[in-house]
């Protein structure tokens, strides 16, 4: 008998354990999956029946919050708003019944959707509390507002970076549109909305209906990749830093493996000289010749460092259409001369806003590129700290010494006479370091897409910011169109 209860205790043991291995793999290992499965009713109450949590700027600024929804809402208690409009809505996103997210709203979903509270009394253990968190994101009102004012109805977009932390203080781009009408509860609202994101898309049917320019879209940075040659310059090739170039106004014929050219100075001016004197009035043809000496590997090489060919690591969800490209050195092989039009950001060069910002902001933070990011802090409903962002180093493309370098370079920008942004007028207070671009593009190049990168204080950075103007007509340049905003964005960054 003693034999038989021991055998009893033992297989009750063996049952308990494997009982005990059960729960703690539902409870614990596959608790995420069945409370995100489809078929919870816990799931799609959280959907229609809960509200979402706060996302707010870098001042408190609400950007989303959930209101009660209207009578007859087809089973939605609650409704997400954004009572920004479009101003914030590439950061933002939105969260749509029918679209699903885009933006901040699905990066951190987890944190705004209803969700067990963190079990911190006894009475806890017997309850089932559920809360939201509040998202604070970086964005600095008064630098988003700037940005909006001074693209106006302008197609273009903005991207400005602390430089130290890597934070955006802001992203936008028009044309915006409005996430509320995509958040509503009624569903031809949306599906009218949807259809006007698609018609009203720059980029066209292949890309995302409501485009992020800021981040999903990549243009020809014309002359303000020279930033990036100038460093594959310092960093790998020094010896050519203070060679002196000819002055032309077009490459001779035969310049580059005999070949035929056609790459001329924008304006048609002379200009040579080494690259003190060649960045200022951005000359072309010097830098084509530099490109030459530097070599396909170690331009590909410094274009890498910055972050081109790489999905940029920010906090956002991604899209095939954010990658930034510069092509490997055997494309070159049999053609040099389409690596002098890459080096001055022409043909096949292909940059995001967001990518040029990174840019400046390695010359702006001593060659370090910092990982950009939106999320500041998320707090639960009490309150309390659940996760602060952290900075840390991207990429380190240029040593301190080159980034001092280029950063001086980029002043004599704006103060020599012949700089290319000297008669933007910048404020000599803001200490600014800046670089044009102008590429030409469209049939026959009869379109320009228009740049400028900056950063300020250029003895001591608090800033860096990217701007676009793409598609323009004429003889437009990126002192002229893109010139006006970058001075509104320092202007509202440093208070001058």
């Amino acid at each position: 008998m003693a034999k038989r209860i021991r055998w009893v205790g033992v297989a009750m043991m063996v049952l308990f354990g494997a009982l005990f291995v059960q729960l703690n793999h539902i409870q614990v290992l596959q608790a995420s999956t069945y409370a995100n499965a489809p078929g919870n009713p816990r799931t799609t109450d959280a959907v229609t029946q809960d509200p979402r949590g706060i996302i707010e700027a870098a001042n408190g600024t609400v950007l989303a919050q959930s209101v009660p929804a209207p009578p007859n809402s087809f089973g939605y208690k609650y409704e997400r708003t954004y009572p920004r409009g479009g101003l914030y809505a590439d950061v933002v996103g939105y969260d749509s019944p029918i679209y699903g997210m885009a933006g901040a709203e699905a990066t951190f979903t987890k944190y705004l959707t209803a969700h067990n509270a963190p079990v911190t009394t006894l009475g806890d253990l017997f309850t089932t509390r559920t809360e939201t968190d509040t998202v604070t994101l970086t964005i600095e009102p008064k630098l988003q507002q700037a940005a909006a004012a001074a693209l106006g109805s302008t197609p273009g977009a903005v991207v400005a970076l602390d430089p130290a932390t890597g934070a955006v203080e802001a992203m936008y781009s028009y044309p915006t549109y409005d996430p509320n009408q995509l958040a509503s509860v009624d569903v031809a609202t949306e599906q009218k909305a949807y259809a006007a994101g698609i018609a009203g898309n720059p980029g066209g049917p292949n890309f995302p209906p409501m485009l992020n320019t800021a981040l999903d879209d990549t243009f020809a940075p014309g002359s303000t990749f020279k930033i990036v040659t100038t460093s594959a310059a310092y960093q790998h090739t020094p010896q050519y830093v203070h060679k002196s170039y000819p002055a032309y106004t077009c490459l001779p014929p035969g310049s580059i493996q005999g070949q035929t050219t056609y790459l001329c100075n924008y304006a048609k001016e002379d200009c040579g000289g080494d690259i003190a004197q060649l960045l200022p009035p951005s000359c072309d043809t010097g830098y084509s010749l530099l490109a030459q000496d530097i070599g396909p590997q170690y331009m590909y090489d410094e274009a890498t460092a910055f972050g081109f060919n790489q999905q940029p690591p920010i906090d956002l969800p991604h899209s095939p259409y954010d990658v930034s490209v510069f092509k490997p050195p055997s494309f070159y092989q049999h053609a040099l001369i389409f690596l002098s039009f890459a080096a001055i950001g022409q043909k096949d060069t292909a940059a995001s806003p967001l990518q040029m910002a990174m840019v400046a902001s390695a010359i702006a933070d001593h060659g370090r590129i910092m990982t950009p990011h939106v999320l500041e802090t998320i707090r639960d409903s009490q309150g309390n700290l659940v996760q602060r962002y952290t900075p840390s180093v991207w990429k380190t493309p240029d040593s301190p010494a080159t980034a001092t370098a280029i950063g001086k370079l980029m002043h004599l920008v704006v103060t020599q006479p012949n700089g290319t942004a000297y008669f933007d007028h910048f404020n000599p207070a803001d200490d600014v370091g800046v670089k044009t671009g102008t590429a030409q593009v469209g049939p026959h190049a009869s379109l320009t897409t228009n740049w400028m990168i900056a950063i300020a204080p250029v003895s001591n950075p608090k800033i860096a910011v990217a701007v676009v103007v793409p598609d323009q007509p004429g003889q437009d340049t990126g002192a002229g169109s893109a010139g006006p905003v970058v001075k509104a964005m320092i202007t509202a960054a440093l208070g001058q």
